[in-house]
């Protein structure tokens, strides 16, 4: 008889009753088995991280229903992985090669895989131990990680599916970009704090026609492709339906009516620059304003034809205002001026909406048909 130890050790005794648990082959889903299925695909942690307490809940709850189902005859398939975790994986192993003073873009695509590869079997270990501590049932026969290949493949066949059944389109639209990672960036990805940035008023137009315009973004007028105003803003209305030049581009620009602008804000009218923010998008395919991009995916001003192409945006917005203040255009200036502006979640680089063709899925069809 086994001698009975001093101290409860539950990190041995947990190991060792895990490990039987694995050889006898308790949690191994049998694929011809006549039993009635239950399955569950284990929601993927990111590789870049660690498990938490969210985690140690959710495979909790898990675990209990695999194992009630094993225990009422069911034939259980409970299935294990990782997620590639997109730009924070990207953003990780660009660090590692910063050290050494190498970019992605000197690896190139294929060399750059291969260090996320490997960088995923240096690290994905730790997640697995955390997992295999807390007990879980999975089968880790059928391990999964969502850039194998399999997966992969299945990614473009659905993608394809939906493609032919009209539900993926492709469109131009304002996405959330960030000129540091180079990528587009779901709403959830971005991460609004309140910066100190400016506000200032612009004297758009002539001695015959002339407007005060308000932002905060003054680099991007050079994009602008019309002014608005409320239609309901009395101050204005004998405006509405005239051009006015816009100042730097020496171009003729409308002004517009729409219920978008605010009257109290500012001084009640606004630029609208199509290519470069959401709301002036909206604005701009209901008035059919021009769509002119004049900013690079690296966040550098180019096309305006002016001296501040080359430059970076954040350059251009100070030496734009400089410029317009030599112009006597400029009316009013704030600084700072704190307002909510939008960073990418992982570098934390301010997000530049931009004017990008893109996939999307129609999922209102989708949406019905699940809840037929």
């Amino acid at each position: 008889m086994p001698e009975l130890p001093a101290q409860f050790n539950p990190s041995q005794i947990e190991s060792e009753l895990y490990q039987k648990w694995l050889s006898a082959g308790y949690f191994t889903a049998n694929a011809d088995s006549n039993k009635e299925p239950f399955s569950i695909v284990i929601p993927p942690p990111n590789v870049t991280g660690s498990l938490h307490i969210g985690h140690a809940l959710d495979h909790s709850i898990q675990d209990l229903l695999t194992r009630m189902k094993r225990m009422k005859g069911f034939e259980v398939l409970w299935l294990p992985g990782m997620d590639h975790a997109g730009i924070a994986t990207q953003n990780v192993v660009e660090k590692q090669l910063a050290a050494s003073g190498v970019s992605r873009h000197d690896l190139g695509r294929e060399e750059f895989l291969k260090r996320v590869w490997k960088w995923k079997e240096e690290s994905g270990g730790a997640i697995l131990g955390q997992m295999k501590r807390l007990g879980d049932s999975v089968d880790w026969s059928r391990e999964r990680f969502t850039m194998d290949q399999g997966l992969s493949d299945a990614v473009l066949t659905i993608f394809k599916q939906l493609f032919d059944a009209g539900l993926i389109y492709r469109a131009e639209k304002i996405i959330n970009w960030c000129p540091r990672c180079l990528t587009a960036l779901s709403d959830i990805e971005v991460e609004h704090s309140d910066d100190a940035g400016e506000f200032v008023q612009v004297r758009y137009g002539d001695d015959q026609v002339s407007i005060t315009v308000a932002t905060t973004r003054p680099e991007t007028m050079l994009g602008d492709g019309a002014v608005a105003v409320n239609p309901k803003d009395e101050r204005y209305k004998h405006l509405i339906g005239k051009s006015v030049l816009l100042p730097l581009v020496n171009r003729m620009i409308p002004i517009i009516a729409d219920e978008l602008v605010e009257p109290d804000f500012g001084t009640g009218a606004v630029k609208v620059t199509a290519a470069h923010d959401p709301n002036d998008f909206e604005m701009g395919m209901r008035h059919n304003v021009p769509l002119i991009v004049i900013m690079n995916e690296a966040g550098v001003m180019e096309g305006t034809g002016t001296e501040f192409d080359g430059m970076d945006r954040f350059e251009a917005r100070v030496a734009v205002v400089e410029k317009l203040r030599q112009m006597g255009r400029v009316v009013s200036e704030k600084r700072p001026y704190i307002h909510a502006v939008g960073h990418c979640s992982r570098c934390e680089t301010t997000v530049e909406p931009r004017l990008s063709k893109q996939w999307f899925v129609k999922v209102a069809p989708l949406a019905k048909a699940a809840s037929d």
